[in-house]
């Protein structure tokens, strides 16, 4: 092995779960990188901006001189430093930057300078993986069959996916329910995240030859539904998953209630509640022209009312007669309108057992 070894066998790298060290600067970190993948910078978001200016103004030797000048002594011994805990802690790992260029030399012959570890570096580095997995999409979900899994607001579609090996959680991918109310506590990822995140998992559940995904609109939250799928989805055929109202009254109760309370306790304490209270008004009132003023204001009643007794008594029953409102009243109309539109394309109806066990079978 190099010292300047290079790996292009980008498939490989997300199928072994390889750990990759981005060595890009911040600011392009925080543009979208790949799933797992730990920055540690070669220089910061100023230290780049001056080089970039040096470059433009006075070419690649001048600018590389001035890299030099800026990383050098104690800061350079840091940033080795850090390179080394990855490299030790992570020796099957990989670095990239960029292109895959001098950044990514510069890096691997410090880390070998200092330690004698040859740390490979991938070619082409983050924009020729990035291109390889936007061309990966489109080739699996095009040689691939899709199902889609519909169902009523509620009824437990992402409670099967999770149980199934050939699914592909959309939802779980952008970090949002896709409705009014399916923000998270925390935000949802960039597009390109979402993307690359869910072409790596595309290309690990490779080995199945039909992919099961949830009945989706063209957006989840603020995340943009890929050409790709979007197209496949409208061909496919539909599962439709059937569930009581109680059912989906209790699956509604946990999600947007217990489990959501939890998780805003959870991560900001004492100011948990306040926020979680937050995230019901406001969603409710996402959809109050929708919902009508007079209707609204009954709704609003009724969550301020379920809102104090969950904080004060920890009783949830008053939650009950606003999502049954909010189910039968308001999502069961528009979905019962969607689903008439693609009736053609259904292939199999069930409760959640008969589904799983023909998903299975099928």
């Amino acid at each position: 092995m190099s010292s300047l070894e290079e790996i292009n066998n980008f498939s490989q790298i997300f199928k072994d779960n390889k750990p990759l060290l981005d060595i890009r600067a911040p600011i392009e970190f925080a543009e979208g990188s790949f799933p797992g993948a730990l920055n540690l910078p070669l220089m910061t978001n100023e230290e780049r901006h001056q080089i970039g200016i040096c470059y433009k103004d006075k070419g690649q030797e001048s600018a590389i001189k001035l890299g030099h000048e800026l990383l050098k002594g104690s800061l350079k011994e840091q940033r080795i430093g850090n390179w080394l805990d990855f490299a030790n802690k992570h020796p099957t790992g990989a670095l990239f930057c960029f292109r895959g260029g001098l950044r990514s030399k510069i890096a691997q012959e410090w880390i070998y300078e200092q330690s004698g570890i040859s740390f490979p570096r991938i070619k082409g580095g983050y924009k020729a993986i990035r291109s390889f997995l936007i061309d990966e999409m489109s080739r699996i979900i095009n040689e691939k069959k899709l199902l889609v899994l519909g169902g009523q607001t509620g009824c437990g579609k992402t409670l099967l996916l999770n149980e199934l090996d050939n699914s592909i959680d959309l939802e779980g991918f952008a970090n949002h329910r896709g409705s009014a109310f399916g923000n998270d506590v925390t935000p949802q990822p960039r597009q390109i995240d979402f993307e690359n995140q869910l072409t790596v998992e595309l290309i690990k559940k490779e080995i199945y030859n039909v992919f099961l995904i949830e009945d989706e609109g063209n957006n989840i939250g603020m995340i943009h539904m890929p050409d790709a799928i979007k197209i496949k989805a409208r061909q496919s055929d539909i599962i439709i998953l059937n569930a009581s109202l109680e059912e989906r009254l209790s699956i509604s109760l946990k999600s947007y209630v217990i489990d959501m309370a939890q998780k805003f306790i959870a991560l900001h304490g004492d100011f948990g509640f306040e926020l979680y209270s937050n995230y019901w008004l406001n969603s409710l009132s996402k959809i109050q022209k929708r919902l009508g003023g007079d209707r609204y204001k009954i709704l609003l009643k009724q969550l301020n009312l379920a809102l104090i007794n969950h904080q004060i008594n920890e009783d949830l029953n008053d939650y009950l007669p606003l999502i049954e409102s909010l189910l039968v009243d308001y999502y069961d109309p528009m979905y019962n309108y969607q689903i008439e539109q693609k009736k053609q394309r259904i292939i199999f109806r069930g409760n959640y057992e008969e589904v799983t066990s023909y998903l299975k079978e099928s």
